[in-house]
């Protein structure tokens, strides 16, 4: 993990979370369509908040991250359209979103801030 930043270390715990997740549905759902979508975009996530961190500028910076949110909302639309088909139940969906959403509210505040400092 990273030192002392806690958005890279969710987002990595998250992207675990989303091979798990990803997984149970693959082999006690059999569902391979939606699930890959699902967790291509919740890892990518981590994925560019990692590559943010190491960004060449604040613009960079700034990119990175958004494309962060961008992939946040993506997997925000497979876990809405796996609960509401039933594949996933109640508690699943429920504990996703929440740790999706924190990410996503530092995301935005960090890319606010960032934009303030430029």
């Amino acid at each position: 993990m990273t030192k002392n930043n806690i958005l890279a270390d969710k987002s990595v715990d998250f992207a675990i979370r989303m091979a798990k997740c990803y997984k149970y549905l693959r082999e006690e759902k059999q569902e391979f369509i939606m699930s890959k979508q699902m967790f291509r975009s919740g890892t990518s996530i981590g994925a560019n908040i990692h590559e943010a961190i190491q960004a060449q500028s604040k613009s960079d910076f700034i990119s990175k991250l958004s494309i962060s949110l961008k992939e946040g909302s993506e997997t925000s639309f497979w876990l809405v359209v796996l609960h509401k088909a039933d594949i996933i139940d109640d508690a699943i969906y429920n504990s996703l979103k929440s740790d999706l959403d924190e990410i996503l509210r530092i995301l935005i505040s960090t890319i606010k801030t960032s934009k303030n400092n430029e």
